[in-house]
Formats: C-alpha cells, structure tokens, sequence
C-alpha cells in the first residue's frame, strides 16, 4: 500500500544496499518519510544485502517484538581464509590449504552447526560486553572474550562448492549456503566455526538477509524506488502478518485498552505477542499470555 502522506504509518520493508549501515538506512528514511520516529527490527552488517525491516512513527512500538522473529540468509562462506573479523570487510589473519577438504567432511561440520548451538559472537559485533559494544573494545585493543549463548540453526545447506585461488595463491573453497536461523544468530560466526571444524579457517565473503519473519525479499524496495514512491505497509496488516491473531468484542476491548488483564484463550498460550482487534477489525494493542491473562506490551488504539 501506498501513501502520500507527509509521515506515513507503518512498516517499511528495505532492500539493504552493501556498504551502509542499518544506521545509514534509518536516517536516509528519515529525510524520506520526512519524520524522524523511525528505527528498525535488528541491523545487518555493513557488507551485508538484502530484508531490514524499518518502523515508522506508530509502527516502531511493533519493533523490539519483530526482531525477534526467524530470519533467513543467502551466503558465501571461503574456506580457507580466517579474518579479523571472520568477514571479508577484516583483514586477513591466517591462510591455510583446503587440498584435504572434501565434501563430505563439510557436510558433517554443517550438520554439527545445525540444530540448537551454543555460539560464540564475533568480536566485532555490536553485542554489549559489560555495557559495552564488543566491536569497541575490540578496536581500543582490548583482550576480552564473549560467552557462547544457545542459538537455533533450523537449516543451514550448501548448495554449491566452488573451487578458487586467494589473491595470496592458496587454494580455497567458497560454499554458497542458506541459512534459516533463531533471531541473535550470526552468520559470520558459523562461517568462522565451520571452517575452524575442519581445521583450515573460514569467513563470510557475501550475505543476504531475505527474510525476517513473515516479511520476505520479494516485498522489499531499494532506497531509490522508496525515493521515487514511499512504500509503507499499515499497522493493522504488519501486526497480522507477523503475530497471531486474537479478535475480541467491545467489552475486552475496551478493558484491555485500560490496561486491563483479561482471560485469554489457550490457544495463545506460549506464543508470544499476540495481536488483538476490535469488533470493527481494527488493531488495538499487542499483547502476551501471563499466567492465562493478556497482559499488555504495546498499545495502538
């Protein structure tokens, strides 16, 4: 859906361009959508392509919910080669010869790096060490390590192998790889394990984000097309796509709206944030089960 309005309400769904950061993309789409209550439902690297998803005004209060959504990746991923970090953006630290590597063996370590893991993040990340970002203290120097956190690989496939020379003459493999990943997943860091598991080292050399959640590639837009016509999906049909949903009559409606906690069916029980409309179809506020009650997290009536 379309809109003209000055300061559009909604979603909107960026096709990433590499060498810009999430931050780039925000405040390109401030000057935009000519507002400056924009954020977004989790960055991607700067070397990264591919699905950032952006909230406008209203629809930011939908993100911190968003991100934690499934995502899916596109990637190369060269053995052989370790960065500093574990990316094709660092700089080489180690070349190792991948004459011994066969496809079998990648395929066992790809298997081993599915599933529930415990994985630890880059250290150039943007996760918070004691307060503070990895990648800073990586940068001043620091000598520091990140604890492994438990995340869920729910695919990871190679579907090609590509023999290659390194600019420096060793002979690599680039995997083309897909990868359907819990939120918090980072892809670079399984580029970096695989190749430690087979003992030659191994970076991302590109990566492409085509979905995050419900919201997929093919409904994405480029920063000039948003340029020429601002695309911006409404509230109502961002939370329906991305939550269940959870229809109530005017009674609960109006109670949940004064913060009220209401019975909920069991049916939502465990699946997160729920959205939840009026009797005239209209989104009104997100909310989880607590202990059989709809407890509030974000209001939009």
């Amino acid at each position: 859906m379309t809109s003209t309005h000055p300061t559009p309400d909604g979603l909107v769904i960026v096709d990433k361009p590499s060498g810009f950061t999430s931050h780039d993309v925000v405040a390109k789409m401030r000057g935009i959508a000519r507002t400056r209550r924009i954020g977004h439902a989790g960055t991607l690297d700067p070397m990264a392509t591919g699905v950032l998803v952006l909230g406008v005004e209203r629809a930011t209060k939908l993100l911190g919910h968003l991100a934690l959504t499934e995502k899916e990746y596109l990637g190369t991923i060269r053995l052989g080669q370790n960065t500093v970090t574990d990316d094709a953006e660092g700089d080489l630290t180690s070349s190792t010869s991948v004459a011994g590597v066969t496809r079998e063996a990648v395929d066992a370590q790809v298997a081993v790096l599915t599933g529930e893991i415990m994985q630890v993040p880059s250290k150039v990340s943007a996760i918070k060490i004691d307060g503070k970002r990895s990648y800073k203290r990586a940068r001043e120097g620091e000598d520091f390590e990140i604890p492994a956190r438990p995340v869920t690989v729910k695919s990871f496939a190679v579907h090609d192998v590509r023999e290659a020379v390194a600019e420096d003459g060793t002979p690599v493999l680039d995997l083309v790889v897909s990868v359907v990943c819990s939120s918090g997943t980072y892809i670079r860091a399984l580029a970096r394990d695989l190749g430690g598991a087979l003992g030659v080292g191994g970076h991302l050399t590109a990566l492409r984000r085509t979905r995050v959640g419900p919201y997929k590639l093919d409904g994405a837009r480029t920063l000039d097309q948003l340029q020429q016509e601002l695309t911006v999906m409404p509230v109502a049909e961002a939370a329906e796509a991305a939550f269940p949903r959870w229809d109530v009559d005017t009674r609960r409606a109006k109670l949940l709206l004064n913060g009220v906690r209401v019975d909920m069916p069991d049916e939502y029980a465990g699946r997160g944030a729920v959205g939840v409309f009026d009797a005239e179809g209209r989104f009104i506020v997100l909310v989880e089960e607590h202990r059989g009650k709809a407890k509030s997290l974000a209001v939009f009536a």
